[in-house]
């Protein structure tokens, strides 16, 4: 399960983040005969668009399917999301304009809509099953570790690029509109992982849990424990049986209903972990996507700013990616893996948030004062803001709301706070990317990281209401027995 999910998420974010360099070829190929500051560049308004619309078919995706998979189940669902993946990366890397019609940009901006719905999908589905399938004592590790295959699928993106770029630099440097070909290469091999774990996807068994909670088939359940535990399992029939007729069994409630889950959340005491979990998400996701607004001035800082020939500047740029992920993004996924059971999920989330709120205070208030006295000194603080983005909050956010809410909303209240977190991404990317050149370009981008300072310690603030999950049932966490 962990793998199959891994590979998913690693899929979805070399989609997510290869679209950054593809669109920066994109300019070299259709604004190649423009004139100024516009030559070889896409459009900030185009940019900011075709990277958007990928952040707002999430929103869809994950409110749809996170309710889809409580209602008809997470099998059902799991695979679907894969395929519009496949589907729409194919798509996109075959996007053609038209002289009187749609732009390639429009056509391409459709396609990565759509894609998001298959990749917001891919949270709450992905997240719960991982939840479901896992043992108390590992379980924050698992989900970890799915969730921290999005940093080899950043890592992977930018090197694919590098080898692309690498085979057809005799053609580039004598024709640089064969950088057409390059970035539909990059994009479209997107595809392979998701081909990879496709199958397993669409073959993996029902998680036990909602075949008994939700569907109460207690034979189902047991050839669905038989097929994730092997032999261990062949005296599930018995063990569910005697549940199916125990107190507990008898409280349980059928399909879920929007009426059950306005009555469910109307008490306090489950509504604030909804709202602690989406409110932190949102919060991290603002400051999460809006840092990458300074990215340029690092990877200028540390040489990497890709100026030269249109080769030579992409070569660069991808490269420059590379190094920064591996400083901050990389390790903060893995430290996150290997202590989440020991430390605990609200412990991580709160010393991530405090963190992340001195660092963007520093950086925010003293932006120039740094940048103007050392350099090593502003990326040292950039790379452990990236960090503890991981090491904290972006990890325990995705973790949190797969244990903390009952079998029947679980996939539904994952997908509401990981839609509140793309609504903050969405916020960052097409709100704070106009601001950022107020004033003149980067100009607003001290008191930028002062906002994102503002919402770190709202995020902070909101984990108050957040439970502690470690080394617990996911019936405990839940109340189903106090139910």
């Amino acid at each position: 399960a962990c793998l199959v999910a891994g590979i998913g998420f690693f899929t979805d974010s070399y989609d997510i983040f290869a679209i950054n360099l593809c669109s920066t070829i994109m300019g070299y190929v259709y604004y190649a005969e423009a004139t100024g500051s516009a030559k070889n560049t896409t459009p900030t308004s185009i940019d900011m668009w075709i990277k958007g619309s990928t952040q707002l078919g999430c929103i869809f995706g994950q409110l749809a399917f996170g309710y889809l998979a409580d209602r008809l189940g997470r099998k059902k669902m799991y695979g679907t999301e894969l395929i519009i993946i496949i589907v729409c990366t194919i798509g996109g890397a075959f996007a053609g304009g038209a002289m009187r019609g749609l732009s390639v940009y429009w056509v391409l901006f459709i396609w990565r809509f759509v894609l998001g719905i298959g990749i917001g999908g891919d949270y709450p589905v992905s997240a719960v099953l991982t939840s479901e399938l896992a043992t108390s004592k590992n379980r924050g590790a698992m989900i970890a570790a799915v969730f921290a295959m999005q940093g080899f699928g950043i890592v992977a993106a930018a090197i694919v690029s590098i080898v692309v770029l690498a085979c057809f630099r005799t053609a580039i440097e004598g024709d640089q509109l064969m950088l057409d070909y390059v970035w539909r290469i990059i994009m479209g091999l997107g595809v392979v992982p998701g081909i990879i774990a496709l199958y397993s996807r669409l073959t993996i068994p029902e998680t036990p849990r909602y075949t008994l909670d939700v569907e109460q088939n207690v034979h189902r359940a047991a050839r669905d424990v038989r097929a994730t535990v092997g032999a261990a399992g062949h005296k599930t029939v018995d063990d569910v049986s005697e549940h199916l007729h125990s107190d507990h069994a008898q409280a349980m409630v059928q399909k879920p209903t929007w009426t059950e889950f306005y009555h469910y959340f109307k008490q306090w005491k489950h509504f604030r972990v909804l709202m602690g979990t989406s409110v932190t998400w949102f919060a991290l996701d603002v400051a999460f996507y809006g840092v990458n607004l300074n990215s340029s001035i690092i990877l200028t800082a540390i040489g990497f700013a890709g100026n030269g020939t249109p080769y030579h500047a992409l070569i660069m740029t991808a490269a420059g990616n590379i190094i920064l992920n591996l400083l901050g993004t990389l390790p903060g996924y893995w430290v996150t893996v290997f202590t989440i059971d020991r430390l605990g999920r609200r412990t991580i989330q709160f010393f991530g948030f405090t963190m992340l709120l001195i660092l963007f205070c520093i950086l925010g208030f003293a932006y120039h004062q740094i940048l103007d006295k050392s350099v090593a000194a502003f990326v040292v603080l950039f790379t452990l803001a990236q960090f503890f983005q991981n090491f904290g909050p972006n990890t325990t956010t995705f973790i949190i709301p797969s244990e903390a809410f009952p079998t029947r909303f679980r996939s539904t209240c994952h997908g509401i706070s990981a839609a509140s977190g793309k609504v903050g991404a969405v916020v960052a990317q097409l709100g704070f990317f106009h601001l950022k050149d107020r004033g003149g370009k980067n100009a607003f981008i001290p008191q930028l990281i002062q906002i994102f300072a503002l919402f770190m310690l709202i995020g902070l603030v909101f984990t108050w209401f957040v439970p502690e999950t470690k080394g617990k049932t996911l019936e405990e966490l839940s109340n189903e027995m106090d139910d």
